[in-house]
């Protein structure tokens, strides 16, 4: 199968019809065989009912329905373990993704053999409450993973069927899509500016506080990227470095009141930031040492990306 399009929805009854009609017109100017896997995550509406109605109509349309509301990273996950399409694509079911954007999406895969091609939603339809963040967020992702991506977050992305083979995405993974397919080695990773269409039914399914969940989760991929196979290289570190600072602290206030018997040594702050230096030191030392028993005991420990054999 050439194209698989992946489209996780919540509560999206009315707009469902219209996208894969839309998308219908597009694949018939544009002939691929391709599939429509739309995860439905616990709607509490009749997003379901329309679904089934859909399968009728489309024969293509592939429909999973989650007992309740996971979350967008386990609506994609489920879709990537049995999409079939060399190009997997996901969009978004509010219709702001526009279906127009699909045969180039497929092409600059294809023919240009990129892993992912990102949409970058350049002329938004947002309020400055929403744009503002998100200007923010893309910025501080961008100097994190040093991938240049204007829009990190756009739901409107295309990948060859190899990455989705090969990642996982859970909690609220998705946003970083493409820094996880880049710690397995998938870095050919582009970009397209793609249309931004106002959103015609319902209402917006995220609030601000994705962004500071966002942050931590960025934070999180970063490290795991780094040191999820040696965590006692960050841990160690850090702590051996507070150790020492501590240890020579401590060391000169000795000095200075057994040599110069300088009083009241005992109640310096420096005293008790020498000891506190120290335990913390110990601490994330030890932290560092289980830490790394944990990963060398795990089954994955010896898991690595494998391009290809011969």
């Amino acid at each position: 199968m050439q194209l698989t399009i992946v489209v996780p929805l919540y509560n999206e009854e009315e707009s469902l019809p219209e996208l894969v009609a839309w998308i219908d017109r597009v694949l018939t100017t544009y002939p691929l065989t391709h599939e429509i896997i739309m995860i439905d995550d616990g709607s509490t509406d009749s997003s379901w009912m329309v679904i089934k109605q859909l399968k009728e109509k489309y024969p293509n349309v592939k429909g999973i329905r989650f007992r309740r509301n996971y979350g967008k990273s386990a609506a994609l996950n489920t879709a990537f373990e049995i999409a079939q399409g060399e190009v997997v694509i996901t969009m978004d079911a509010d219709l702001q993704d526009s279906p127009d954007e699909i045969p180039e999406l497929y092409k600059l895969i294809k023919d240009e053999c990129y892993d992912i091609i990102s949409g970058w939603k350049k002329n938004r339809h947002d309020p400055l409450t929403k744009t503002i963040p998100t200007k923010l967020y893309n910025w501080a992702t961008r100097k994190m993973s040093g991938i240049k991506l204007h829009d990190m977050n756009c739901g409107l992305k295309s990948y060859s069927g190899e990455v989705v083979k090969n990642i996982e995405v859970y909690g609220e993974m998705h946003r970083y899509i493409p820094i996880i397919a880049k710690n397995v080695g998938f870095d050919k990773i582009g970009e397209k500016v793609v249309q931004h269409q106002a959103r015609k039914y319902g209402v917006s399914k995220f609030g601000l506080s994705r962004f500071s969940r966002g942050l931590l989760d960025l934070m999180s991929i970063t490290f795991m990227a780094k040191f999820s196979k040696r965590p006692m290289h960050f841990f160690g570190s850090v702590g051996l470095i507070s150790g020492i600072l501590g240890t020579l602290l401590l060391a000169i206030l000795t000095v200075q009141k057994l040599c110069f018997d300088i009083p009241g040594i005992a109640d310096r702050p420096l005293f008790f930031l020498g000891i506190l230096l120290v335990i913390v030191g110990v601490q994330l030392f030890i932290a560092g040492f289980l830490a790394e028993m944990i990963s060398r005991t795990t089954e994955r420990r010896n898991e690595y990306g494998i391009s290809e054999t011969i």
